[in-house]
Parts: C-alpha cells; sequence; structure tokens
C-alpha cells in the first residue's frame, strides 16, 4: 500500500489484554520493513525500514487474529475510548472512586466528555455510560471467578458506593445475583471485544 515517514502510529481496534499486544507484536515483527518501536492496547509506533509496507497483507494478517487498522479518525477515537475504559477498569486499582470516570477520560483522550460520549452514542448501539458498566461488571465476574477477595473488596476496588449497588446493578446486568454466579460450575464471561 506504501511508505510511510520514519516513525507512525498504526491504530488497531479489538486489543483489550496482554495477550493481544503479544499477538500484535508478532505479527507487526513477521511483516517485511516493519521495525516495532512499542506496542500498547489499541495502537503500535512502527518504523519503516527503508521500503514499502504492504498494509493490506499487514490488514490480513491482523484480521486472523480478529484486529483490525483503523483508518478513520472518528473509529480511531471510538477505539481510543475503549481502551481507555479498559486501563481504567482493569489496571486503575480503584482510580474510579478518586478520579470520575468523565475526568479520566476527558484528560486521557484530551477531549470533552460530552464530545467523547456523544461520538460513542452515535458510533455503537450504547451509551458510553453502559459501556463503562458493562465492562466494571465483566471484572467483577473475573474478581468473583478467583474467589481471592471478598465482595466488599472487589465493590471498593471497582469504585461501587456499596456492595448493595454493586449486587443490584450485577443482577440487572447479568440475571444473576452475586451467590447465584458464584455458585455455578461454568461461570459465564463475555469477551471484552465483544461487549459492543
Amino acid at each position: 500500500m506504501g511508505k510511510l515517514g520514519k516513525s507512525t502510529i498504526l491504530q488497531i481496534r479489538n486489543m483489550v489484554s496482554s495477550r493481544c499486544i503479544s499477538l500484535v507484536q508478532n505479527v507487526l515483527e513477521n511483516t517485511p520493513n516493519i521495525e516495532v518501536e512499542k506496542v500498547y492496547l489499541g495502537a503500535a509506533q512502527i518504523n519503516n525500514k527503508n521500503g514499502t509496507i504492504d498494509f493490506i497483507a499487514l490488514q490480513k494478517k491482523l484480521q486472523e487474529h480478529n484486529f483490525d487498522l483503523i483508518y478513520d479518525k472518528e473509529m480511531a477515537l471510538l477505539e481510543a475510548i475503549k481502551v481507555a475504559v479498559l486501563e481504567m477498569i482493569y489496571y486503575g486499582n480503584n482510580l474510579n472512586t478518586i478520579i470520575r470516570n468523565s475526568d479520566y477520560l476527558s484528560d486521557k483522550l484530551e477531549q470533552p466528555y460530552s464530545f467523547l460520549s456523544k461520538l460513542f452514542s452515535e458510533k455503537t448501539n450504547t451509551t458510553l455510560e453502559k459501556f463503562i458498566i458493562l465492562v466494571k461488571i465483566e471484572r467483577v465476574k473475573e474478581l468473583l471467578s478467583y474467589n481471592e477477595m471478598t465482595l466488599s473488596e472487589i465493590s471498593y476496588q471497582m469504585g461501587y458506593s456499596s456492595v448493595q449497588y454493586l449486587s443490584n446493578q450485577f443482577k440487572q446486568i447479568t440475571s444473576y445475583s452475586v451467590s447465584e454466579y458464584k455458585a455455578l460450575a461454568i461461570k459465564p464471561r463475555t469477551p471484552l471485544d465483544q461487549l459492543i
């Protein structure tokens, strides 16, 4: 497809975990004329090693692993919103009780929250607030599966004001009470890239 300047950021859809980072890094390292500088959730910084990069072939390789290159600016921002929500909830260490979700996302993405929320609603079938809740509930499911923390500890870590509020939201989203979910032999989870 073409040549790039020396260093370029590729926006990549559906990167939701450290395993995704490893997979994308492997694909990029095995693509001719690409030198990988850094791969992180939602993007990769690469250098062109003085040749032509075949972006069509790269896109096909990424699609084999359910990833996509993003060319549209609004779609790239949408993916950045998703990644920021995942980082906040999975790696934020109770960040959402200290900093409001809206403030965190605005600061991280350098855009007003109202703009981010409107774009998210226009490009998906749900609101940004609902997506944040869905991601939080998936994280709660994961923490419940490990059986290493009490529900009070999970509630605190996930930024809920009370165990009751967490329990009500969990039941509303999953149709299971927390105790019913914990009692299941196989606990159903939704892959993060399939939440919307």
